[in-house]
C-alpha cells in the first residue's frame, strides 16, 4: 500500500516523524512531502499568485514552500501521479483540531486534499500543552491499529476521518470513541498589540488556553476524558435542514407576494 504524509508544522516537526514511525508499521511504500515551514493556521489555502518550489530531501522526502494543500496536490498530481497513493495521512500536528479548529487547520486541510483527490485520508492530532511533555507516544502506540481498523471499515466518498489523542500517556486512554464535531463555549482568538522599534504597532493573534464544558459525544468531551477521537468530518459543508427550510419559507414568501414559487 502506497502512503503518502503530510503535515501542516513543517518538514522538521516531531509530530511528522512520529506520523512516519506509524506509517512504516503499515507499508514500505511511504513518501512524505511537506510544508518547508510551519504552515499552521494555513487552513485549505492554495499558493496561486507565485511559484512552487519542491526541494527533494531523500528519494521519498520532499520539502514544498506552500502549504498543506499545495503539498498533497505536489503529491498526488506531479510525484505519484503514475502510481498513485490509498491513502493520506496528514499529522501529527502538536496540538488538537477538534471543534472550532476544524476551520483554521492545516493539517485537517491536508487531508480534506487528499479525499478531494480521491484518495482515503485521516488527519491525525496530539492534544497537548506545549509548555509541559507531549506524550508523541501515544500516537505511536495507538496510531497504527486505529488507521488498520479505519481501512478496515467503510465509508463513502467526500468524507474524511479527523483523530485526536488525548494529552495523556498511552495506558491512561480509556477507549477509541467515534464523535461528531463540538463547539467551544467561549473565544479563544486574542490580539496582542505591541511597538516595533520605530515605535509603530504591530500584532500577533494568538489563543487563550482554557478548556470548554462540552457535551458528551463532542471531540472536545472525548479528549477532555482521556479518550481517542475519530470524528467523520464531510467535504459537503451544506446545512441540509436549513437549505430545506429556507426553500419552504422563500417559496411561501413568493406565493404571498404573487410571484409563484420559486
Amino acid at each position: 500500500m502506497r502512503i503518502l504524509l503530510t503535515n501542516d508544522d513543517g518538514i522538521t516537526a516531531p509530530g511528522l516523524e512520529a506520523l512516519q514511525t506509524i506509517a512504516r508499521e503499515l507499508s514500505d511504500d511511504v513518501w512524505t512531502v511537506a510544508p518547508e515551514f510551519d504552515q499552521s493556521g494555513a487552513s485549505h489555502s492554495l499558493t496561486l499568485r507565485e511559484p512552487i518550489r519542491m526541494r527533494r530531501l531523500d528519494e521519498r522526502t520532499y520539502a514544498v514552500r506552500g502549504t498543506p494543500a499545495d503539498c498533497v496536490i505536489m503529491g498526488i498530481r506531479y510525484l505519484l501521479k503514475d502510481d498513485l497513493p490509498a491513502l493520506v495521512l496528514s499529522g501529527v500536528n502538536r496540538g488538537s483540531n477538534m471543534a472550532d479548529d476544524v476551520t483554521y487547520s492545516g493539517t485537517i486541510a491536508g487531508a480534506f486534499e487528499g479525499t478531494l483527490l480521491g484518495v482515503r485520508s485521516i488527519a491525525m492530532s496530539l492534544a497537548c500543552d506545549p509548555r509541559s511533555t507531549i506524550h508523541w507516544d501515544t500516537a505511536l502506540a495507538h496510531g497504527p491499529e486505529i488507521v488498520r481498523r479505519l481501512l478496515a471499515a467503510e465509508w463513502r466518498a467526500g468524507v474524511l476521518m479527523n483523530v485526536n489523542f488525548p494529552d495523556c500517556a498511552p495506558e491512561e486512554v480509556a477507549g477509541i470513541t467515534v464523535t461528531e464535531q463540538g463547539r467551544r463555549d467561549h473565544d479563544l482568538m486574542q490580539i496582542d498589540q505591541r511597538l516595533d522599534t520605530w515605535g509603530n504597532p504591530y500584532y500577533w493573534l494568538g489563543y487563550e488556553r482554557k478548556r470548554s464544558n462540552p457535551r458528551g459525544g463532542t471531540d472536545l468531551w472525548a479528549v477532555y476524558t482521556g479518550r481517542i477521537s475519530i470524528t467523520p468530518l464531510s467535504l459537503n459543508l451544506t446545512a441540509r435542514n436549513v437549505a430545506e427550510k429556507l426553500a419552504r419559507d422563500l417559496e411561501a414568501g413568493a406565493e404571498r407576494d404573487g410571484k409563484g414559487a420559486l
